[in-house]
């Protein structure tokens, strides 16, 4: 008798993995490098998944450097590419300032000059969540499907 087959997800699963420093210079070279990485990932410039990552990157690293800042720390984009999925992650230090999470968000007051950041992750990612980063601090995870015609 032989053992059953576990059918495998056909394709590879590529990882761009970077820290950057906790500043706004930090923040716009993540978003630079994120679609650096993902046009060389066959996710060309300008297609509708660059242009969603691209927004999704500059919001999630923003607000690491704006609320999640721990003086002397970096922060760090990983991003995950499978032929269906694109996964980016944004992770600070300061685990004790959580966002709230999916489902949470609430529109800030009209004339508050910020607080829409998460509202657009929210409405444009496909799925998102905020997890414990271990050792310490948090992760937000955002996922954007991109079906499966993308190699």
């Amino acid at each position: 008798m032989h053992p059953p087959v576990t059918p495998q997800q056909l394709g590879t699963v590529r990882v761009f993995t970077q820290r950057f420093s906790s500043t706004a210079l930090g923040a716009r070279l993540a978003r630079h490098l994120a679609l650096h990485q993902l046009h060389a990932w066959d996710v060309p410039h300008g297609s509708e998944a660059s242009d969603t990552a691209a927004l999704i990157v500059a919001e999630l690293a923003a607000n690491a450097v704006t609320h999640g800042r721990v003086p002397g720390r970096d922060f760090e984009l990983r991003l995950t590419r499978t032929p269906a999925t694109l996964r980016i992650e944004v992770s600070d230090t300061r685990g004790e300032r959580r966002p709230p999470g999916p489902g949470d968000v609430h529109p800030p007051a009209a004339l508050d000059g910020a607080g829409r950041g998460l509202m657009l992750v929210d409405a444009l990612a496909d799925r998102w969540s905020v997890l414990d980063r271990v050792p310490v601090g948090k992760t937000v995870r955002a996922e954007l499907d991109l079906g499966s015609g993308e190699p």
